[in-house]
């Protein structure tokens, strides 16, 4: 079965918010100053379709394991069992933690996505545009909510998020520590199976 596009009339639903602290969250990236960075290119999963007055997403894990798993992991397949990723590309990343208050996310997982009516292709089909579009509604939906909450593509036993630019408000300091340094790393290399070439 498709994913349906947002339902007519989907501003008239209520959505399920969840208020998630900032500080919880992690991100990973390539640069070691700039966050949290609100991309518009319009290619990613719940980036903004639209041309014009385009929105900012900026995206997070619920720790690091994921964050590692929806970047560094993106695009590559396990070799026996083994993720092999080149130490150099890692040695370049950062993990990226915000101090700030507390995020009010759409809550796209479990019962409340089922309500919604979408489903989980939502964070697994590999077209983004219906994905797209259900960003957009839920940005402009009446509860001017700071994101979304949804299970990672990538790790589906965990949540991921992806915050609208008008959350940037609310990320008030932000820490950087290089990934391999990370107090989190060696777990997110055990469970997911990396090996350094």
């Amino acid at each position: 079965m498709p994913l349906n596009p947002p339902p007519a009339g989907f501003s008239a639903t209520p959505l399920t918010v969840v208020s998630v602290q900032a500080l919880s969250l992690v991100r990973v990236s390539r640069h070691s100053s700039g966050e949290p960075h609100f991309g518009k290119s319009g290619v990613n999963r719940f980036d903004d379709p639209s041309l014009l007055f385009r929105f900012g997403t900026c995206y997070l894990g619920e720790n690091l394991t994921v964050a590692v798993s929806e970047t560094v992991l993106h695009d590559k397949e396990p070799v026996n069992g083994q993720f092999q990723v080149a130490t150099v590309e890692a040695s370049r990343r950062y993990a990226v933690a915000f101090a700030g208050g507390t995020l009010n996310l759409a809550d796209m997982t479990g019962a409340a996505l089922k309500r919604s009516g979408a489903s989980s292709l939502l964070s697994t089909c590999d077209d983004y545009r219906i994905p797209q579009a259900w960003s957009r509604a839920i940005h402009t939906h009446p509860a001017k909510v700071d994101g979304i909450l949804y299970m990672s593509k990538n790790l589906n036993s965990h949540r991921a998020v992806v915050l609208y630019d008008r959350a940037a408000s609310k990320l008030a300091a932000t820490i950087y520590t290089p990934l391999l340094s990370h107090a989190d790393m060696t777990t997110a290399i055990r469970d997911l199976g990396i090996t350094w070439i």
